[in-house]
């Protein structure tokens, strides 16, 4: 009898661990897909995703512009660069480029010109 009960204590501390790690795995993706950077929706999150990747992509492919020194986020469709521009004229050309990017609704430009 003493073994039963023993194995019934085991099976049941394991079956309410599983189901805390479970309820614990569900609140995280739950609240992660809620809301995410100062509520911002998913959907949102991931076109200003889209935005960064693609002004980056653009400043490398650019042979006027340093993707490595210029730094760029992206919130609610506004590009922010940061970092450094070896010129004035990179860094107007820094604020040209993210500006014709797609979805970009403006840039703010905080480039400190260092040569």
């Amino acid at each position: 009898m003493h073994q039963l009960l023993t194995s019934w204590r085991i099976s049941v501390s394991v079956r309410q661990l599983a189901m805390a790690g479970l309820l614990g795995a569900s609140l995280a993706m739950v609240s992660g897909c809620a809301v995410v950077r100062d509520q911002q929706s998913v959907g949102e999150y991931i076109d200003d995703a889209g935005i960064t990747i693609a002004v980056k992509a653009r400043l490398a492919d650019n042979p006027a512009t340093s993707a490595i020194a210029i730094s760029v986020e992206t919130f609610n469709g506004v590009v922010h660069l940061s970092g450094f521009a070896k010129s004035e004229q990179e860094k107007q050309r820094a604020t040209q480029i993210a500006a014709e990017t797609l979805n970009v609704r403006s840039v703010q430009n905080n480039l400190v010109v260092k040569p």
